[in-house]
């Protein structure tokens, strides 16, 4: 029996525009902690690595996982709860899912292809996700911020679950947005197709690719040519 081919996708900017929602959280509680608030531009840049990271990165320009001062962390703690609290009973107030998704996604169902999504928010807030904006149904496992003991960048994230699937590195690639997912994906050696204007500070030419893509629309042609 042939391997089945498997892709693997980011959530946050890949698949789901989640700026709007993520921006109100973020907002909610840096109100509520006297921080200033960001517009949901700024959000885009800020994502990618989880709530603690964005809310640290957001009141100090880094994710600061190492703390000059215990109020620091405890700060950061508590911001970081209050903000998922918060996400978790808004998140689908104004997420749309990208352009041409759903086709595509029916499409890669289809060609008998496995798909995995692999992202940095808490995994229970990923599959509430899917769930609320109706995709869940065609991946075959979600991996979060907190599946494993690692995360993107880490490529682990990635590798652990193409296993998990029974595919194969040969026969696998990664649909992202950031760096942190191109990193994680050169890290285990799979193809990368990324998306333009994607929840990051850098320009698409500092980041690591095979192709770059507007929206959906027309991603057959290029994941046709690895199967």
């Amino acid at each position: 029996m042939t391997q089945k081919y498997t892709i693997l996708f980011d959530l946050d900017g890949t698949l789901v525009d989640t700026a709007p929602d993520l921006m109100n959280a973020h907002n909610h509680v840096m109100k509520k902690y006297g921080y200033p608030t960001k517009s949901t531009n700024e959000i885009r840049n800020l994502v990618g690595q989880g709530a603690g990271a964005l809310i640290g990165r957001s009141i100090w320009g880094q994710a600061k996982k190492e703390f000059h001062s215990v109020e620091d962390k405890k700060i950061k703690d508590q911001m970081s709860k209050d903000f998922v609290n918060f996400y978790g009973k808004n998140i689908i107030n104004e997420s749309t899912l990208i352009n041409g998704v759903k086709e595509f996604l029916k499409w890669c169902k289809g060609q008998n292809i496995s798909m995995a999504v692999c992202t940095n928010k808490q995994e229970h807030l990923a599959i509430d996700l899917l769930k609320k904006i109706e995709i869940y149904e065609y991946f075959e496992y979600v991996a979060g911020s907190n599946t494993f003991d690692y995360c993107k960048p880490d490529p682990r994230h990635l590798t652990s679950v193409i296993e998990i699937l029974g595919g194969d590195l040969k026969k696998s690639l990664m649909i992202g947005d950031s760096e942190t997912d191109a990193n994680a994906a050169k890290q285990a050696f799979l193809p990368v197709i990324l998306l333009e204007n994607g929840y990051t500070e850098k320009n698409t030419d500092e980041i690591y690719h095979n192709h770059l893509i507007k929206d959906f629309i027309g991603i057959e042609t290029i994941v046709s040519k690895y199967l």
